[in-house]
This record gives C-alpha cells, sequence and structure tokens, in this order.
C-alpha cells in the first residue's frame, strides 16, 4: 500500500548520505576542515550545496557515488551561527564527543588522550564524505567537490582518511558488513528486514514526527528541518588479538568458526544464526530475506542467537529487554580502512586498520549514546549484569561471555578489548537549503 503524499520526505533537501545504504564494494573519504575565515566558510558553505548529493538524486552519471558535508558545533561556531541558535541544538551535540567519551566506553587506551590529532578538537569545524562504488567514480567525486574549498585559504583540509572494500568484501575481524538497516516511513527506500515496520522519519531526519509523536526542530527553523546528526568514530582493530582469542578457546577449526559466529550473531559470509545456527550459508547473501527474523518470537532464551552477542545487543529487535528498541534504532555505516592482516596471522602487525563507523540519527542521546552505554558496554538489560559487548565493549581483560547451551552453557572468560576508538566527531548534517541559509549568512 503507498504512503499518503503528505507523509513523504523531502528527499531532494535531504543529503542522500543519511538514508542510502553504501554501495558493495566500494571506496570513500573522509576529510576534515578547519574555518580561518568566517566569510570564506560561508562561501565553502555555499559552493557545498551544489555539490552535495541529494536523497530525490538515485541516478547520478556516477552511479552510486555521492559527497556529503557535515558540521561540528565548533564549525558552526566559526561560521558566526547566532548563540541562540547553537543553544537549540541537541546538548550532547554541543558538549562534543571527547567531553562524553566515558558514557561511551571510551576509556583507557580509548580514552580521548590518546585520539590521533586532531579528532576531538575543537579544530574540526567540517567534516566532507565522499563514497562511491570503486577508486576510479570516488576520484571523480573528490574532483567535483574540490573546486568548493580547493581556492579558499580561510579554509584548510587538516585531516584525512581513506577507505576502501577489503577484497573479502568483510570488514577487518572478517565478517561481511553492512546487512542491515531500517526502513523509513516516506522514504521510498525498504527495510532489510520485512518483518520490521517502517520507522517514523523524526527518528532519523529533523522536522518530522518521531515514535513518540515528537517533533526535533532548531531555531530558526530553516537550519534544521530536513538535516540529521551524525557521529564519526575511527576504530582500530586488533585482528591478531581477536584471531588468537578465538583459536585459544576452541577445540578445533569447526569450533573456532562456531564460536566466532556466536559471539557475532552472524556467520563469517554475513548469514545469521537465527536462519543458520548449524553451520554458515554464504547463499543466504543474495536472498532478499536474509536479515528478516525475530528473537523473542523465535529464540527467547538465546540457544540460537546468544542475548550478548553483537548483533542481538546493537538491535534486539522484537526481544524482550528493558528498554523500547524501537526507540533507539538507528542508522549505521561503516566503511573499512587499512590493509588486510594476511590469512592466519594471529599477531597483530602494528600497521593501523579498522573501521570508520558512522551514527546517523535524529536523538544522539536515546539512539547513538544510549546503544553505546546500555547495550553495548553493560549487560543489565538482558539481564546479564555488567557484560559487555564480546566485540566492540571496552574490556579491561577481566570480563567474560555467556553462551546459553543445553545442558551446560559455556562461558568465555579474560576478554580483552578487541576495538580501540582512535577518535570522533559528532556532527549535524543540513538539509541543503540549510547549507545556503548558513552561506548567506551575515556579520
Amino acid at each position: 500500500m503507498s504512503e499518503p503524499a503528505q507523509a513523504r520526505l523531502e528527499l531532494d533537501d535531504i543529503q542522500r548520505g543519511v538514508l542510502s545504504a553504501r554501495p558493495t564494494p566500494y571506496a570513500a573519504t573522509y576529510i576534515l576542515f578547519r574555518i580561518d575565515d568566517r566569510r570564506q566558510g560561508r562561501e565553502l558553505m555555499r559552493r557545498a550545496s551544489a555539490v552535495v548529493t541529494s536523497a530525490a538524486d538515485t541516478v547520478s552519471p556516477l552511479g552510486e557515488t555521492w559527497v556529503s558535508i557535515a558540521l561540528t558545533y565548533h564549525g558552526l561556531k566559526a561560521l558566526g551561527v547566532a548563540q541562540q541558535s547553537l543553544d537549540t541544538f541537541a546538548w550532547e551535540f554541543r558538549q562534543g564527543m571527547a567531553a562524553r567519551a566515558h558514557a561511551l566506553g571510551d576509556t583507557g587506551q580509548s580514552n580521548p588522550e590518546h585520539w590521533e590529532a586532531p579528532l576531538g578538537t575543537s579544530d574540526v569545524h567540517v567534516v566532507l564524505v565522499a563514497l562511491a562504488p570503486d577508486n576510479a567514480r570516488l576520484q571523480a567525486a573528490v574532483d567535483r567537490a574540490r573546486p568548493a574549498y580547493d581556492a579558499l585559504s580561510g579554509v584548510t583540509a587538516i585531516w584525512q582518511q581513506n577507505c576502501h572494500a577489503l577484497p573479502t568484501e568483510t570488514e577487518p575481524f572478517g565478517y561481511r558488513d553492512g546487512i542491515s538497516h531500517p526502513a523509513i516511513a516516506g522514504s521510498g527506500i525498504p527495510g532489510s528486514n520485512t518483518l520490521e515496520e517502517p520507522l517514523k522519519a523524526g527518528e532519523f531526519v529533523l522536522g518530522y514526527p518521531d515514535e513518540l509523536g515528537g517533533l526535533q526542530r532548531l531555531q530558526p527553523e530553516v537550519l534544521g528541518r530536513n538535516g540529521s546528526y551524525a557521529a564519526f568514530r575511527k576504530l582500530h582493530q586488533r585482528v591478531g588479538a581477536f584471531r588468537r582469542y578465538l583459536r585459544n578457546n576452541a577445540t578445533d577449526p569447526q569450533d573456532e568458526e562456531l564460536l566466532a559466529a556466536k559471539i557475532m550473531g552472524r556467520w563469517r559470509s554475513g548469514a545469521p544464526l537465527a536462519l543458520s545456527p548449524a553451520c554458515d550459508d554464504p547463499g543466504l547473501d543474495t536472498d532478499p530475506y536474509r536479515n528478516s527474523f525475530l528473537y523473542q518470537q523465535d529464540d527467547p532464551a538465546g540457544l540460537i542467537t546468544p542475548g550478548g552477542s553483537h548483533i542481538r545487543r546493537a538491535n534486539p529487535r522484537d526481544a524482550a529487554v528493558a528498554g523500547v528498541p524501537r526507540l533507539h534504532r538507528m542508522i549505521r555505516r561503516g566503511t573499512v580502512y587499512g590493509p588486510p592482516l594476511p590469512d592466519g596471522v594471529l599477531e597483530d602487525d602494528g600497521v593501523d586498520r579498522g573501521l570508520m563507523f558512522a551514527f546517523i540519527g535524529a536523538h544522539l542521546g536515546r539512539q547513538f549514546e544510549f546503544v553505546q552505554s546500555e547495550w553495548m558496554n553493560d549487560g543489565v538489560f538482558f539481564g546479564s549484569g555488567d557484560a559487555k559487548d564480546p566485540v566492540t565493549g571496552s574490556h579491561d581483560g577481566s570480563g567474560d561471555y555467556t553462551i546459553p547451551r543445553r545442558p551446560v552453557r559455556r562461558r568465555l572468560h579474560a576478554l580483552p578489548r578487541f576495538v580501540v576508538t582512535r577518535g570522533g566527531e559528532y556532527c549535524f548534517m543540513p538539509g541543503l537549503t540549510a547549507l545556503r541559509w548558513l552561506g548567506d549568512l551575515t556579520d
């Protein structure tokens, strides 16, 4: 049944990077800028509004290619946005990710004092992201965007991270990624789980009603409408340590793969345990229903997909947990950086590799931060005390992970930290009209 016209999103004003899942395979780049001259920063916004791809543009001559622009709180200040307007943004955004580190589990080696400069500092003002199916089209997208900033001496590129799909099309730990994304009412873009009711647009885009009937707005309204909050994180992955932990806790290679699946909730191919409990099934990769499954209905005790596994924590679906899963649903994106660790190597080689993670939504607090603090770094929500996510949790070597099993459960001990945060930023992705509004600001 088609949705009523009035419910549809203003796709031509929303950045495509908000709603579109990334292509597979892909190439991507993140470029950070500092604004040293307010007027030139505004000129960057004017130019960017002509370069950024809208969600309505699905027939680009470059194919599944787009450019997105986001600003930090310090970036909006550098443009001269009035303080009374800045005060209407989410308080988490105004504080910044580095100031929120403890709530996010960024402690120990993930503490901001160890972050890669200039991430987490007031120097980061603008984030440009370009994404394409291959390096040739990525370069074409960057070349198209370059005139927007190249000749502006008051705008300085201060950091860049290039990303690419691995030959295996997996993330560095060896799992296929980018499988799950929610359906958003009014977008016309189907979700990956046919059993999930589309979520209200206001969960992801400002200016529309959310699941609670609330409406997130900024002042003036033009600044916020059709915009979204984003969290970008550079996550270093200790692939050798992960492989070694699996090897040391498994009885044989077959058990090693089962253990890996029980930790993630999916097999390496992306096939979910929920649909293939006994062994991997790479054939599911082409099945349009490969992500259509529930937990409470089919596996309430977690005997198939453990309650503490990574994907069940990130999206409990219909499971009985503390909290309402639909209120914490979010868009997640991931792009790989660095070379793969050669097969069979169990020691990390000192090379930086991992994932550039992106969250997109309308509620930094009850979406991204809630999931990080309550679901990833705690286990109370599903009755497992202070147990953390076995893959991404902020472990210190003392944590356990329980795999439900009959007649006797299986427990893993002394989980080390497999993922280290190297930096991140809270950003706002304005609508295209808002980008033009920012460009037209005057002192």
